[in-house]
């Protein structure tokens, strides 16, 4: 049997963050893949122990673009959690709107580059198309597009506009006309049901194993959600379900996305209803954090973020630790992409939704003897820099 590798990254269209694949392959059969990760990896750990709570409600923003809500809202679940704080009843159903919206613009992004890769273009302009209304939304309620510093320890910065309301139900009856549309071109169109059923299957067993989490997880008919199995904010106050399917392949991924969109509609249209009365303030005066530890779980689109928070009774952490839901939805392309063609390997490694920033972390690097070494990095980036010029320009 002859075995080739196939790369992919780091640099590649289907990425649109820095990873490298090995694929191993038999003919047009994949037989294995290996993840070289460290590409991304900004220090966020790091950085957010040298910041005050609130500075590092900002870092941790930008961790993703994407994700810019998920992060700090599992970060301020988790200082909250060192003195269980609670929060008032409108802040929570505010933080509830801005999840949701994240949510459905998450998946609209993630539908629209799946159509992409597999050279289903009208989806493509379809979904983003109807995204930007969701991004125009943002823009009013929080004054940004993406990275919308509503979260506070407490509670939320700014409260939702009742000019707002109305636009942002009228965007809301649109997308769900959509969806609907597109749910029924996934369960009707030849084409994706050719390209996407059957393929990349994740067995339910498998998505134990790997500890799988979000739509990867339910698409496998793993019934998880850090919404229904451990409320916060205003989840609890609210009627939805988690989309739960039983395939596990790269159809059930996007159908399991298309119907969350449809479930983030009705809870942020509950939400909305509930602010008319629901009373202010929309943040808890929240003096001092004593020392202890915290820990912060949010449903992301991708699944369960957490974050780990220690403090020692001073304005910032003391340590704060991140775990990303790629973190663990990447490897289980270990199995769900072997044994299939290459061809549908690179939609199967999308399937997952993966976000590599989100996910890097920091290796520590040896020298021969095995000693730890600590590089300058920048440095290291600046001499790579100068030898490929020198390699290109000669």
């Amino acid at each position: 049997m002859s075995q080739t590798v196939v790369p992919i990254g780091p640099f590649h269209p289907l990425l649109e963050e820095a990873e490298f694949f090995r694929l191993s392959v038999d003919g047009e059969t994949v037989t294995g893949i290996d993840t070289d990760i460290g590409y991304m990896h900004r220090g966020h750990e790091f950085i957010s122990e040298r910041k005050t709570f609130t500075q590092s409600i900002f870092l941790v923003e930008r961790i993703c673009g994407i994700c810019s809500t998920s992060h700090p809202l599992a970060f301020v679940h988790a200082v909250e959690d060192v003195d269980n704080v609670e929060i008032p009843v409108r802040a929570a159903y505010i933080r509830t709107v801005v999840g949701e919206l994240e949510r459905i613009h998450s998946h609209l992004l993630w539908l629209g580059l799946a159509g992409h890769f597999i050279g289903y273009d009208t989806l493509w302009m379809w979904a983003w198309k109807y995204r930007e209304p969701i991004l125009e939304i943002f823009e009013t309620i929080t004054g940004n597009r993406n990275h919308y510093a509503m979260m506070r320890v407490g509670g939320v910065a700014r409260d939702v506009p009742p000019e707002a309301v109305p636009p942002l139900l009228k965007t809301l009856d649109m997308i769900e006309r959509k969806m609907a549309m597109i749910a029924k071109a996934a369960a009707d169109d030849p084409v994706l049901r050719s390209r996407l059923k059957g393929v990349g299957v994740l067995s339910r067993q498998a998505a134990i194993d790997y500890c799988a989490v979000g739509p990867t997880a339910r698409a496998s008919g793993l019934a998880i959600d850090v919404r229904k199995d451990e409320p916060k904010d205003a989840y609890a106050l609210v009627d939805f379900k988690a989309i739960v399917l039983e395939n596990g392949d790269v159809y059930d991924k996007l159908v399991v996305r298309v119907l969350e969109i449809i479930e983030s509609i009705k809870i942020v249209r509950q939400c909305l209803e509930k602010l008319k009365t629901a009373p202010g303030p929309i943040l808890n005066d929240v003096k001092e954090v004593t020392a202890g530890e915290g820990i912060g779980r949010y449903e992301a689109p991708r699944g369960e973020v957490f974050h780990y928070v220690r403090t020692d009774g001073s304005n910032r952490p003391l340590r704060h630790k991140v775990r990303a839901p790629s973190y663990v939805n990447i490897p289980t392309c270990e199995v769900s992409c072997k044994g299939i063609p290459l061809a549908d390997a690179l939609i199967t490694l999308a399937s997952v939704d993966p976000c590599y920033c989100c996910t890097e972390r920091a290796v520590h690097l040896v020298d021969a003897r095995g000693v730890r070494i600590t590089p300058d990095l920048l440095q290291l980036s600046r001499d790579k820099t100068e030898r490929l010029r020198r390699d290109i320009h000669g």
